[in-house]
């Protein structure tokens, strides 16, 4: 036994457990017992178990820990090869007897026991039973080179090394797939900074995607602003050339249904439903003229002279603006005032239109009138008051003038044609102000519009306060009745005013005993030249202007005799007239 703390050659360092055996304090299995005798000690001369004989290279031992050149590491065994210490059984390991000689560990016949040196062979210092050898670091001494790989040189002790670290500790670790680990063989080899052979680390697989994306949107972008830069030219030169589609004109939008109250047209919505059309037929002629509803009890209001031609065996019908046609009877007409009211019967759902006033009027308010033009039913013109008390004087074709009209009348320029005569003359709020009677047609005359004469903007209208009086007279008596002051004019006069005639048309006096004009002091031969202040210059103008006063009315009459003017106060007195 070698003397303590001298090393034997190919013996490990204290505390370092010998290649093939396991570490102090853990048992060896199958321990021989102390005392016992070794099983089949090896024969005289053979060399002891796991010591080459005599020209046998030796195989360099590796220092503890540290794994020999070309020598698989323990726990990565090559492959088909038995990890080191633990030879597979059967197998011989590297410079160990033929198969044919007993296995390792088991000492061939005639060889001394397992870990009991061969004669002249210090035995390594053995540790009491149960006592653990202290831990003590071998030093790192490398492996010497040797001539083969895994070969030790012939007679070279091998010296003890450090212990191997483990396979995974190696390089090869960085290029294995660990199946335990997250993510995949890709992502693990990336994720632990793989380089390219330039050097520049290796993108992950959500940087190439990012890259990926950016480029995408930038290519796009790109592509639009192309692709838009190119359209816009080339539909500028479509345009500019004229190619392509056909021609679309632009069209305003659609505008709400809805009409302000006062415009023209919610006006014309309003009065439409009320304004008829009539259609007169005589034995001598046939007349078309426009009316309007007064009440709901079917009378309606119109012109005497659309009327006219009915005479006492005609017949009238009346349109509404609904299409429906019904007959109609003439309750009353006054030939003077160019006014007649019929009745329609069995009409329900009548809407009367509502009458102004006007005294009210002024010159410049906007007007509309409706009516049926050359037959043209429901026509809605529109336009302004031109003037006031205009004295009109219509008919007349009988010659004793007893057909004839004097009307006090409204101006307009409102297109009045033939065919609108008894229509309604209307103001802003859809009231009736006048009705429509007469135009100044192109050849210089005035007449009603029953004459085919054209619109050149002088228009003529009853006025509504004048058309109220005689319509309710008409409706309650069957006529109506004027005003008079009860004197004959000289329609001849050609001088400034109106004279009083020498006599009357049947031969008697001028001035009625016992009228007005008798009761005011008024003569044959003096001259009327104003009434209530307002200047007259002819007889029909005097007419005119007392026609527009209701029966008992009081005048203050400017009278010029033998050259001396002076005023006369007169009450009006009435005259019945069909």
């Amino acid at each position: 036994m070698p003397a303590a703390g001298v090393s034997v050659p190919g013996a490990a360092a204290p505390g370092v457990p010998a290649p093939g055996s396991l570490a102090a304090g853990v048992p060896a299995p199958a321990a021989a017992v102390p005392g016992a005798l070794a099983p089949a000690a090896p024969a005289p001369g053979s060399p002891a178990a796991g010591i080459p004989a005599a020209g046998v290279p030796v195989p360099a031992a590796a220092a503890p820990g540290v794994p020999a050149s070309g020598v698989p590491v323990p726990g990565a065994p090559a492959p088909g090869s038995p990890a080191p210490g633990s030879p597979a059984p059967g197998v011989p390991a590297p410079g160990a007897p033929a198969p044919d000689s007993p296995g390792a560990g088991v000492p061939a016949p005639g060889s001394p026991a397992a870990g009991v040196p061969a004669p002249g062979v210090p035995a390594p210092a053995a540790a009491a039973p149960g006592v653990t050898a202290p831990a003590v670091p071998a030093p790192t001494v490398p492996a010497p080179a040797s001539s083969a790989p895994g070969v030790a040189a012939p007679g070279v002790p091998t010296p003890a090394g450090p212990p191997a670290p483990p396979a995974s500790s190696v390089g090869e670790s960085g290029s294995r797939y660990d199946p335990w680990a997250a993510g995949s063989p890709k992502e693990q080899v990336f994720g632990q900074g793989a380089l390219q052979q330039t050097g520049v680390g290796v993108l992950t697989e959500e940087q190439r995607k990012r890259r990926g994306r950016r480029l995408l949107a930038g290519w796009t972008l790109a592509v639009a602003l192309v692709s838009a830069a190119i359209g816009g030219v080339a539909g500028a030169w479509v345009e500019r050339e004229g190619l392509g589609d056909d021609v679309r004109l632009p069209q305003a939008r659609h505008v709400p249904a809805g009409r302000a109250p006062d415009s023209v047209a919610g006006i014309a919505a309003r009065a439409l439903p009320s304004v008829v059309t009539l259609h007169v037929t005589g034995t001598e002629q046939s007349d078309t003229g426009t009316g309007f509803v007064l009440d709901t009890r079917g009378h309606i209001l119109t012109n005497n002279h659309v009327v006219a031609p009915a005479g006492s065996g005609g017949e009238i019908s009346v349109t509404f603006s609904s299409g429906d046609t019904v007959k109609a009877k003439v309750v009353g007409r006054d030939s003077g005032y160019d006014l007649a009211v019929v009745q329609v019967r069995g009409v329900h759902g009548l809407t009367p239109l509502p009458l102004g006033n006007s005294d009210d009027v002024r010159v410049g308010d906007p007007v509309v009138a409706i009516g049926a033009p050359f037959d043209l039913a429901g026509t809605v013109t529109s336009g302004i008051i031109s003037a006031k008390e205009r004295p009109i004087t219509a008919g007349g074709e009988k010659g004793d003038g007893s057909d004839v009209s004097y009307v006090d009348a409204l101006q307009t320029d409102a297109p009045i044609n033939p065919g609108n005569s008894g229509g309604p003359l209307l103001d802003s709020r859809a009231r009736v102000i006048g009705i429509n009677s007469a135009i100044r047609s192109a050849d210089g005359g005035s007449d009603s519009d029953s004459e085919q004469a054209g619109s050149i903007g002088l228009g003529f209208a009853i006025p509504v306060n004048q058309a109220k009086r005689v319509a309710e007279e008409l409706i309650n008596d069957g006529h109506a009745t004027h005003p008079v002051i009860g004197v004959t004019l000289d329609m001849a006069y050609t001088g400034d005013g109106a004279r009083i005639d020498g006599k009357s048309a049947n031969g008697g006096p001028a001035v009625t005993r016992g009228g007005p004009g008798d009761r005011a002091g008024l003569k044959a031969g003096d001259v009327i030249t104003e009434v209530d202040g307002q200047r007259v210059h002819t007889a029909e103008e005097l007419i005119v202007k007392i026609r527009a006063h209701r029966p008992g009315d009081r005048l203050r009459l400017t009278v010029r005799r033998d050259g001396t003017d002076r005023e006369v106060p007169l009450r009006l007195g009435a005259a019945a007239q069909n």
